[in-house]
């Protein structure tokens, strides 16, 4: 049995999801501790209270928003900023606690503080995420505006996380790998058994998912279309016309998504691949000044299995002309492709130990750890 510690981004629900099925494939041979922050701690504080599985808040980068609902780069900058001003000092903090405990491995999930720590003490440590595709795929394909994005962004997965062992791309497409890229798996998105395990139907309702809001003009343009829109991430509502408003549930949800024609949402990765999965068309809606939901928005294109619009431009023509060629799009969805999960699972037990294999964290680090003194408690890592 090996000790993995795992740390996530805390931002939305997709990280969350990812780690979470991870987590309940490795669980029952394996000691597992969560770091999370922000959305992700939110979601997975009650699935593990009162579980083996050990989740820690800690301090994360967290997204904000215009009034205009939109992407405030000033605000996200600055809190970005002041987050790595604290980074040492969580670095540190992880250190005696990785002395402490020994883990044989970390996961980082697009985080920092831990893969930092990671590596001051030695602990072999892997990327598993969606973001690091802008490091190392080949994005030719897409428009100059986004490429030139895509560069930039780049370099902030790079300062993210970096001098990982093996980097573990989880996406629900699959160009080329640059021709530069070592020690670098391409897989699906990670599936939680209970979806793996579903068997989807074809009814006329759509689900359409938003994370905190949708503007006016979707809605208006669901409502037009005269079929039941099952709607979640907007919280619970009164019933508009055809429009059912439900709050966040993830067996509801799933239900509901297994059993649509189709799926209407942003253009999160995890999202568009578990309903590719399932066989639902997907129509997406990039959140404005979100470039890598662009991206993603632009291969769904190109993999003929849906389509994209502009949230803020949506009419009623964009959802009858979606809905028009849904079985168009079922056709050009290869599903066996969209479940990562046991090539991932393979990939990590090539760097667990032996059983046997005495913990990793070398001498000079674990007397390192001692002289700063006690673990510092879960709560102590939330700076």
């Amino acid at each position: 049995m090996a000790k993995i510690f795992f740390s996530l981004s805390g931002e939305g629900r997709g990280h969350a999801t990812r780690v979470r099925a991870l987590v309940e494939s490795l669980r029952a041979e394996h000691q597992v501790a969560i770091y999370a922050s922000g959305d992700a701690y939110r979601f997975l504080a009650p699935l593990y209270r009162g579980t083996n599985v050990r989740l820690h808040r800690m301090g994360g980068l967290r997204f904000h928003y215009t009034p205009t609902r939109r992407l405030d780069f000033r605000k996200t900058a600055w809190e970005a900023i002041r987050f790595m001003r604290r980074l040492p000092l969580l670095v540190r903090m992880l250190e005696r606690r990785l002395v402490d405990e020994r883990p044989d491995l970390v996961i980082a999930d697009f985080e920092p503080a831990l893969p930092r720590a990671a590596q001051r003490l030695s602990i072999p440590f892997l990327s598993i995420d969606h973001q690091h595709f802008l490091t190392t795929y080949n994005l030719s394909s897409l428009p100059l505006w986004l490429r030139a994005h895509a560069a930039l962004m780049s370099l902030i997965v790079r300062a993210i996380c970096s001098g990982q062992h093996h980097t573990i791309v989880s996406s629900f497409y699959f160009p080329p790998l640059r021709s530069n890229c070592s020690n670098v798996t391409q897989v699906g998105v990670m599936l939680r058994p209970e979806i793996v395990a579903t068997t989807p139907e074809n009814q006329p309702h759509l689900v359409a998912y938003w994370r905190r809001f949708a503007p006016q003009n979707v809605l208006d343009a669901l409502q037009a279309s005269g079929r039941e829109v099952r709607v979640y991430g907007l919280g619970s509502r009164p019933r508009s016309g055809n429009l059912v408003f439900h709050a966040i549930s993830e067996q509801r949800f799933l239900e509901d998504l297994a059993s649509s024609s189709a799926l209407i949402s942003t253009a999160g990765n995890q999202l568009v691949g578990e309903a590719l999965f399932l066989g639902k068309p997907v129509l997406a809606f990039p959140e404005s000044r979100n470039f890598e939901q662009y991206i993603n928005a632009h291969f769904l294109d190109q993999s003929g299995a849906g389509a994209w619009a502009e949230m803020e431009q949506v009419s009623a023509a964009h959802i009858s002309g979606f809905l028009g060629r849904l079985d168009e799009y079922r056709a050009r969805i290869h599903r066996s492709r969209m479940n990562g999960l046991p090539v991932t699972l393979a990939a990590l037990s090539r760097h667990l130990p032996a059983p046997g294999t005495e913990p990793r964290v070398g001498v000079q680090a674990e007397s390192q750890g001692a002289a700063t003194g006690n673990r510092p408690s879960p709560s102590s890592l939330a700076i």
